[in-house]
């Protein structure tokens, strides 16, 4: 029946079940069954519900976390922290969120699980990450996944179908398209880009009148709140945006797609949690390891995506990033050309300028 959830539209639900602190039920094909709760978003009563289902539940975290905390992880890419009996909701929130690592340092060591599948952690810490959540998740066995998941009114999702959708991005389709006068160029037209996943939408500006048949100078700029609308020093997005914008309306062609991808993939609240890391004084990279994220968690392919859509085939790239050209190639957009963007430096970003050109590889 139609009108039946597919796994796409279960996804979604349960990203959102999370960020409203609703557990989410996981089941494999081999017959495990667990229950998952952001840590981020548990409340007090809802661990002790948890642990009124197994009294050792245990925390999934990154690879990432678990190195800031110690903790072995025997899964390769995660670690499965079994919370003590006598830890509180203060406990669990802190091994999610490093915020007091330096102020109250955690008592170990950390008992990791080291026996059984993980496959169904892996499921739960891509869901938090993908609700721009701090990617931690508090998960406990139960039997009988989907009679249990009826019987809550609960999302329940499968690993076998829902791991290659989490893996790969959600295609993209064209909402609207209208002209947009601006101050670089009244020839503006602005298209919005909606996924199929529920999640952000993106935006490509046409500046003018692109030839399909040359290559267009374009640009991927990632959504900057602080930088792009605020004039935070803190970075250099305003002005590459504005530069970038500038340099289309002077040469009067070019295309800029602006993709939500806040803090390099993370989320505005998370990239908060790593500026106060920063004020501590950890790098931006390290910030994010400490959160649990990557350097860099964007998937710019949704770039590729959006021009070969619009009819683009090759691109002169406003870029410093070496990956943004790469990925670029990957997927069939020829680079012929990547045209540098050196703008925005401040005594306040010097550094962290510096430490994308010594960890990340940007060329400036």
């Amino acid at each position: 029946m139609s009108l039946i959830p597919d796994i796409t539209e279960l996804l979604a639900r349960a990203r959102a079940d999370l960020r409203m602190g609703l557990p989410v039920v996981m089941i494999d094909d081999g017959g495990a069954s667990v229950l998952a709760m952001a840590c981020e978003t548990m409340t007090p009563q809802r661990l002790a519900d948890l642990r009124g289902i197994d009294a050792n539940p245990a925390i999934a975290v990154t690879v990432r976390r678990a190195e800031t905390l110690k903790a072995r992880a025997y899964d390769g890419d995660l670690a499965r922290v079994v919370i003590p009996a006598d830890a509180d909701h203060s406990w669990v929130q802190s091994v999610a969120d490093p915020s007091s690592d330096l102020s109250a340092p955690m008592k170990g060591p950390l008992m990791t699980e080291r026996n059984g599948n993980a496959n169904l952690h892996r499921i739960a810490i891509a869901l938090t990450k993908s609700a721009r959540l701090l990617p931690a998740a508090v998960v406990v066995p139960i039997d009988k996944g989907r009679e249990f998941a009826t019987a809550h009114g609960l999302t329940c999702i499968d690993h076998t179908r829902a791991a290659p959708h989490l893996a790969d991005r959600s295609t993209l389709h064209e909402v609207v398209a209208a002209r947009l006068p601006m101050e670089v160029s009244e020839a503006g037209r602005l298209h919005v880009f909606r996924p199929e996943d529920g999640g952000e939408e993106h935006y490509a500006i046409e500046i003018g009148r692109p030839d399909r048949d040359k290559p267009v100078l374009a640009r991927l700029h990632s959504a900057c709140f602080t930088g792009d609308l605020m004039g935070s020093l803190k970075c250099d997005c305003g002005p590459q945006l504005r530069g970038a914008l500038a340099q289309m309306g002077a040469e009067g062609a070019g295309v800029l797609l602006y993709l939500n991808q806040e803090g390099r993939g993370i989320g505005l609240a998370n990239k908060m949690r790593a500026y106060f890391l920063q004020d501590q004084g950890f790098d931006t990279v390290e910030a994010n390891h400490r959160l649990g994220f990557e350097d860099d968690e964007r998937d710019f392919r949704v770039g590729s995506d959006i021009l070969k859509s619009l009819g683009f085939g090759s691109v002169r790239l406003l870029t410093n990033n070496p990956a943004k050209i790469a990925m670029m190639e990957r997927t069939g957009i020829a680079v012929t050309e990547r045209v540098p963007l050196k703008v925005g430096e401040t005594a306040h970003n010097r550094g962290y300028l510096a430490t994308k050109a010594a960890k990340s590889g940007h060329l400036l």
